[in-house]
């Protein structure tokens, strides 16, 4: 904590109770009759910054849904990872799994976990090892598959956005390893570096990063004609210009962004005036090449490059399949884009564009404008299949007969049925 003393015309800055303690009764005898006007200065700490946020009950009560099925995720992973006999599903044993219980964050073990979610997953006793192993049920697949068979479908949309992405690094180049980390994020499929990278050897190339040994870098080796990657902020704006009964003027939403706060935020006549000002300020676009360090002289330019900083991280969002990525991902491509900022404080800096929840041992950013009552305004295939994961989660252990531990065929589809009829009718995780 930084305390900042003054006495009459006096004044100090300590760093300690001890050096605090001692210049007050210093300044104290050098003006006694002053009176000691003590301002206390405080350094905010990044954790503090981050519990001092605006709620928002829409996002938070999602990302309560999230934060398991996050968990299940990570065990669908392993159990499909698993290579068995071809007539055999794919499983894992449920001792393995509780070994595994710390880092997957199941804090009462694994096979509770399991037995949470019995229309995603199935425990039984393997014939051989004599052990209770885990396994997908027939629904799970069936949503896996389906995932699986969008993104297959989708490709083009991939190349795409593998291509919006490597523009906007300075150098055009990105480490596999951080795209590696945000492949499920980019609705990539699971093989991308053959399927995508290797297949469009003329958009594409990896090659050797010279300062770390055994690092691939992917490099954009095709030639984007200019003015072909148009940002999605660009096109808003376009939208926006484009409505008859649009009440704002052409000139101010040049290089506006659009906001929406969280309910109850208060949000006062001076941060208003503060936003009105940023909104109207100018900044090189994210697909646009920018010499980096050029425009820190003042502060203008530091203004200038933080939002450019903010363009870059909502296209980066509005690139994903589900307008949402964890914070740790998204700093790995930090230095690439030439952000010399905090990403987590940027969104933070920033509530009327981006949403950050620190539910399920991780910071998650949404990008505001995509949802609606908990959902994506402009849903994709791939989001909708993996929402149908989602709804199996939130189902949790609901439809199944007294006394049985496993749905039975009935209880799957009445229970599931009756469950998606009210999905349906509302479509928002937020009112379960």
């Amino acid at each position: 904590m930084l305390r900042y003393l003054a006495v009459g015309n006096c004044a100090a800055t300590v760093n300690s109770p001890g050096e605090y303690t001692m210049l007050t009764h210093l300044l104290q005898k050098l003006n006694p009759k002053s009176p000691t006007t003590v301002l206390l200065r405080r350094k905010t700490t990044s954790a503090e910054y981050v519990a001092s946020r605006n709620r928002d009950p829409t996002f938070e009560k999602l990302m309560d849904k999230y934060k398991n099925l996050f968990k299940v995720i990570e065990i669908q992973d392993l159990i499909l990872g698993t290579t068995t006999n071809a007539a055999a599903p794919p499983a894992v044993s449920v001792d393995f799994l509780n070994r595994l219980s710390q880092r997957l964050h199941l804090n009462r073990g694994a096979t509770h976990f399991l037995r949470k979610y019995p229309h995603i997953f199935h425990i039984f006793h393997h014939p051989t090892k004599l052990q209770p192993y885990c396994t997908l049920t027939e629904t799970a697949l069936k949503i896996t598959q389906q995932e699986a068979t969008a993104i297959n479908a989708t490709l083009p949309l991939v190349d795409n956005r593998l291509v919006r992405l490597l523009s906007m690094s300075v150098t055009k180049t990105l480490p596999l390893r951080a795209i590696f980390k945000v492949f499920r994020e980019l609705g990539l499929p699971d093989d991308f570096e053959n399927s995508v990278i290797l297949k469009k050897s003329n958009l594409f190339a990896l090659v050797d990063s010279g300062n770390e040994p055994n690092t691939h870098l992917l490099k954009l080796v095709g030639d984007i004609p200019k003015g072909e990657l148009v940002a999605a902020v660009d096109n808003w704006r376009v939208l926006e210009c484009c409505k008859e009964d649009c009440g704002v003027d052409r000139n101010e939403i040049l290089y506006s962004f659009k906001h929406s706060y969280p309910p109850g935020m208060k949000l006062r006549r001076s941060f208003k005036a503060k936003v009105k000002q940023w909104q109207q300020l100018k900044y090189v676009g994210p697909y646009k090449a920018v010499e980096i360090g050029e425009k820190r002289k003042n502060k203008i330019g530091m203004m200038e490059m933080e939002k450019r900083a903010v363009g870059i991280v909502h296209e980066f969002l509005s690139l994903t399949v589900e307008k949402m990525v964890e914070v740790e991902k998204i700093s790995h491509f930090r230095k690439w884009f030439g952000i010399d900022l905090n990403v987590r404080d940027l969104f933070l800096d920033h509530p009327g564009i981006f949403y950050l929840s620190t539910k399920g041992y991780r910071h998650t950013v949404f990008l505001r404008e995509a949802y609606e009552r908990g959902c994506l305004i402009e849903p994709n295939p791939v989001y909708e299949a993996r929402r149908k994961l989602l709804d199996l989660v939130i189902l949790g252990r609901r439809g199944l007969s007294r006394g049985h531990s496993e749905p039975t065929g009935s209880d799957k589809s009445r229970g599931l049925n009756k469950f998606l009829a009210i999905e349906n009718r509302g479509r928002c995780v937020t009112s379960h």
